[in-house]
């Protein structure tokens, strides 16, 4: 198709005005933005070239500004760049902010490709601390959400959340049922607080958010609850909204399900079903996290001792622990019900790690030759949670054993974190970097936004 392109001028810059086929794409630029998005990209002229699949003079007149490319080939950019794309921390690709940040798990998925934390909020004091321990004091982390003012939050490009799933959860809503309390929406400790985030939303208006909870929040209530969440993004706050629940059993060896609900200020084009993920059958076994206890890897202590860094016996049941799981487990059977332990070895997937790891242990037990199971020790957790992994610094663990369980039963899955902002990074960039809208054919000016 014949583009004809016109200069305009508008507050200093210039834009370019196109009359495209109905349901093409829109978008203004700076003259050099092209420029500027190759170079971050670390690609040359030729190199440009050739995945366009267009001559050098046509890269050439793009790079100058001159005429403007069309959108496929940012998406060329964006999608065989990624990591190319990433910069320094002082000119990152875009910024944003940590809700509910724990340990900081959202936090470090959005890093890795290219992001930049701007400000955190967190009330427990022990998640502060291992988040402090474990990221540069760039900015003082928030307390209590509810009692941060919007307008004290910096300017952000992208809003994660991930907000309190008590609530929401099955254990949660059954726990609250048998003590006769309210849950959900009704229940004041926690049930409202993504109103808060609702509240910074509207207030801040990002370019995109993400927001993560547990599985069963789409179901909680009969899909009530749900519904006046997206409600709320969709409608109240105007946002172009969509959510997929990903087991993280393809990233780690865990079986975690968890429900991600992704926004955007405008429509980008952005859809869930596009990722294509792995086969949560085709993914990695505990061997992979598990302490090899052959001397391929440093003691630890107190996690592991002596030159073959073997377990340390405090991790393995006691008699009297290991007794009473048994009985409770054939308590249940005999009842018709499944719980019980969750015993595994070496080339198993677990069950959910879940924040109560610290009581018994139960839903994830390791076989022992000739010995009584064990629990999982915080290491094996931070590798199992996919904070610790290969080229990466290891992950600290400054609290207590029990602190660090519920810490990493609270955490989101790293990895699947990393996929999914891999996935929204390109809707990202093309909000923070140029803007473009779907239009009938008709001759239209588009403003950056």
């Amino acid at each position: 198709m014949k583009r004809a392109l016109k200069k305009v001028s508008r507050t200093g810059k210039t834009a370019f005005r196109t009359k495209p086929r109905t349901g093409s794409f829109l978008y203004t630029q700076s003259p050099n933005r092209f420029s500027e998005v190759r170079r971050k990209a670390g690609l040359s002229i030729g190199e440009v070239a050739d995945l366009a699949g267009c001559n050098r003079r046509t890269v050439y007149r793009w790079d100058k500004g001159e005429i403007i490319p069309r959108k496929p080939v940012f998406d060329l950019l964006e999608k065989n760049a990624v990591f190319a794309l990433k910069d320094s921390a002082d000119d990152p690709l875009f910024t944003f902010i940590d809700l509910f940040a724990g340990i900081g798990g959202m936090r470090m998925g959005f890093e890795a490709v290219g992001g930049k934390c701007v400000f955190t909020s967190e009330w427990n004091k022990y998640a502060q601390e291992t988040y402090q321990k474990n990221f540069l004091p760039d900015h003082r982390i928030a307390g209590d959400i509810t009692k941060i003012e919007a307008e004290d939050i910096p300017d952000h490009d992208v809003l994660l959340a991930g907000f309190p799933c008590q609530p929401f959860s099955i254990a949660g809503v059954s726990k609250k049922n048998a003590l006769g309390r309210p849950h959900g929406f009704l229940c004041e400790a926690q049930g409202t607080l993504f109103f808060d985030v609702a509240r910074i939303i509207a207030h801040c208006r990002p370019k995109a958010f993400l927001l993560e909870n547990v599985k069963n929040l789409a179901s909680h209530d009969r899909g009530n609850t749900f519904r006046v969440i997206m409600k709320t993004l969709r409608e109240e706050l105007g946002y172009s909204v969509d959510f997929r629940i990903i087991d993280a059993k393809a990233f780690v060896p865990q079986h975690r399900e968890r429900i991600f609900i992704a926004g955007f200020r405008k429509d980008t084009g952005f859809r869930f079903k596009d990722l294509c993920l792995t086969s949560p059958g085709e993914g990695p076994r505990l061997n992979s996290i598990l302490h090899p206890e052959d001397g391929m890897e440093q003691e630890e202590p107190p996690y592991t001792l002596g030159p073959n860094a073997k377990v340390a016996d405090r991790y393995t049941l006691t008699p009297k622990l290991w007794n009473y799981l048994q009985r409770y487990a054939e308590k249940h059977k005999a009842a018709g019900n499944g719980f019980g332990f969750g015993l595994v070895g070496g080339g198993d997937t677990a069950r959910t790690l879940s924040a109560r790891y610290y009581k018994d242990g139960s839903e994830i037990l390791v076989k022992q030759k000739g010995k009584r199971p064990r629990r999982l020790t915080p290491r094996e957790c931070a590798r199992l949670m996919g904070f610790d992994q290969p080229g990466r610094d290891r992950f600290r663990i400054p609290v207590s054993d029990t602190q660090a369980y519920k810490q990493f039963g609270n955490a989101v899955v790293v990895p699947v974190v990393e996929v999914v902002a891999k996935h929204m990074l390109s809707h990202i960039l093309r909000l923070t970097h140029y803007a473009y809208v779907t239009q009938p054919e008709q001759e239209t000016m588009v403003a950056a936004y």
